[in-house]
């Protein structure tokens, strides 16, 4: 029973410990819980599957960060590419999709309230908010980054050095979160949101670039990304096996939630209209 405790242990734990990852993970997850406590006390609620859908994408990062899985992502191309699916796509899409901030700043303690409220440093990140939130420019970090990253030469610095492994992680994460935002505000245009039509244009533009990245990962005839033989495999898998299972996930699972966001996007859609097509005269 202990043997088995302690293999288990092996891999849920740290792989390299990063008390950036572990740090954000705990801080956003204990002020959400304080936050669901604060608005349930007030007589607010927030709504079982919300509370899920942002909890489990809290988890997702923190289980391809900082368990085992990490080592996986750094010694196999193809479990390298999910890690990046989670942290660009999927875990901000869910994240994003659960509306957190009302519940967020509600868990926020009244110090930290009062420091992001009045300094100057919350009105320069406000500002480049702004910035990276107009649409052509969040288009292209989107896809920018993808492609940035997975330049050969880069990519090979950055899964040797600790530090650019960080900044290559951090920087997926916050441009998915940012773009998500964008994306899967409920808000109207008008009211603060971006219009529903663009939205549904950004969405299936930035699947094409992505598409061809992952088609000519997938279909190339040569090695992209030697440093998985410089350092060795995790396991014992024909390299261009690797490196083309590594596209399919740029490619396939990538579209998909270019597509689940567009079928966010219409029930948004839906729900503005529906009350609109109700006739006058029928009695309520």
């Amino acid at each position: 029973m202990m043997e088995e405790l302690s293999v288990l242990a092996s891999y849920i734990l740290p792989w390299e410990f990063s008390p950036s990852w572990s740090l954000g993970c705990l801080a956003a997850m204990l002020l959400y819980l304080r936050g669901l406590r604060s608005r349930r006390h007030k007589g607010l609620t927030n709504g079982f599957w919300r509370a899920t859908a942002f909890l489990v994408g809290v988890g997702a990062i923190y289980t391809v960060t900082q368990t085992h899985y990490d080592y996986l992502a750094q010694f196999m191309f193809f479990t390298h590419r999910a890690q990046h699916l989670v942290l660009h796509h999927a875990a901000p899409f869910l994240i994003v999709l659960a509306a957190p901030l009302p519940v967020l700043a509600a868990g926020m303690p009244t110090w930290l309230k009062s420091i992001s409220e009045n300094s100057s440093l919350a009105y320069v990140l406000g500002r480049l908010y702004r910035l990276v939130q107009q649409p052509l420019v969040a288009a292209v970090l989107f896809v920018g980054l993808i492609y940035f990253w997975l330049i050969p030469e880069v990519h090979f610095d950055a899964m040797l050095s600790r530090r650019l492994y960080a900044v290559m992680n951090w920087s997926m994460l916050i441009d998915g979160l940012l773009f998500w935002c964008l994306m899967l505000d409920p808000r109207p245009h008008g009211k603060g949101g971006l219009g529903y039509g663009t939205r549904i244009l950004i969405l299936w533009l930035v699947v094409i670039p992505q598409i061809l990245l992952g088609a000519v990962i997938t279909f190339s005839d040569r090695l992209l990304f030697d440093v998985y033989s410089v350092c060795g495999r995790a396991w014992p898998l024909a390299p261009q096996t690797d490196q083309q299972l590594g596209g399919l996930i740029t490619w396939i699972p990538a579209t998909m939630m270019s597509v689940l966001g567009v079928l966010v996007v219409l029930s948004y859609i839906l729900r503005k209209t529906a009350p609109e097509t109700v006739p006058k005269h029928v009695a309520t």
